[in-house]
């Protein structure tokens, strides 16, 4: 079956635009993996440094347990153990560093694609988004991870008396796993007012169905508080908390927007009502 002239024409107009956004998804990768490469080269040079800051928590709970901050000691069993540690941390610090940069070439690339007030409507979550993540982490980094290594603390036994002395020795890799995990469930679950917010601005959430589902939702917390967390009651809860008040600030956001949307048409149709020409009387 041969092709007309016509045909070949459409075809060209339809593939030149897919061949721009290949080319333009392309450089923003480029970017991205390159801010992320930069970003991971400055963690792992500083990768000790970075870890004896990761250290400080544990000192603060040594100093609540009445303990010698100066005696905190870990340990690594394996040759290439710390090494790989050092590896994953900058990894991790790299993508924090980068989150931002990554973020930016997403919308970039997806900005064109959408009406001004869409884009006018994402930015803002766009810049909540890492400073919410960030709120998370210095919450994990000043309290939770003091407080679970407090709770670990407590669970050693001096020797004397009969008694074999038990001491907490964490391994480097174990550590940084813990504080990884901690991070990434507190930064993941300060998330939730965005990604309400989000979904009641394109209007699949609104607010009464969160009121609706508020017993669920606490229910559901306490189990992903349960997965994501260590296995000890402090953390759980501690994780649980946050993410039923994140839950009602997620309804008073969804208020707001319902409430500026309202407005917002309210003032469409005053306005078409104002010109709208009067009828001639009779």
């Amino acid at each position: 079956m041969s092709i007309t002239e016509r045909d070949r024409e459409e075809i060209d107009k339809s593939s030149a635009p897919l061949i721009e956004h290949l080319i333009e998804l392309r450089r923003r990768l480029i970017w991205s993996i390159a801010g992320f490469f930069i970003a991971f080269l400055a963690c792992f040079f500083l990768a000790k440094r970075l870890f004896n800051l990761l250290v400080i928590p544990f000192k603060w709970a040594t100093q609540w347990a009445g303990l010698d901050p100066s005696k905190v000691e870990l340990i690594y069993t394996a040759p290439q153990e710390f090494f790989f540690t050092q590896v994953k941390l900058a990894a991790f610090g790299g993508m924090v560093i980068a989150f931002p940069l990554i973020a930016t070439q997403i919308y970039k690339f997806i900005a064109p694609g959408l009406y001004k007030n869409e884009r006018n409507a994402f930015l803002p979550f766009l810049i909540a988004s890492p400073i919410l993540f960030l709120m998370g982490a210095a919450l994990v980094y000043f309290f939770f991870t003091p407080m679970v290594m407090w709770f670990f603390l407590s669970m050693q036994q001096v020797g004397g008396g009969g008694d074999v002395q038990i001491s907490l020795l964490p391994k480097v890799s174990e550590y940084l796993s813990l504080i990884m995990t901690l991070i990434f469930s507190f930064g993941l679950v300060f998330q939730l007012p965005v990604v309400t917010s989000l979904m009641t601005r394109v209007g699949l959430l609104s607010s009464q169905a969160l009121k609706d589902k508020r017993k669920w939702a606490i229910v559901i917390a306490f189990v992903v508080a349960a997965v994501l967390t260590p296995p000890d009651p402090m953390s759980q809860i501690g994780l649980a908390l946050p993410t039923i008040i994140l839950y009602e600030v997620s309804i008073w956001s969804a208020k707001l927007i319902e409430r500026s949307r309202e407005q917002a048409t309210k003032a469409e149709t005053e306005d078409k009502s104002d010109e709208s020409p009067s009828q001639p009387s009779a």
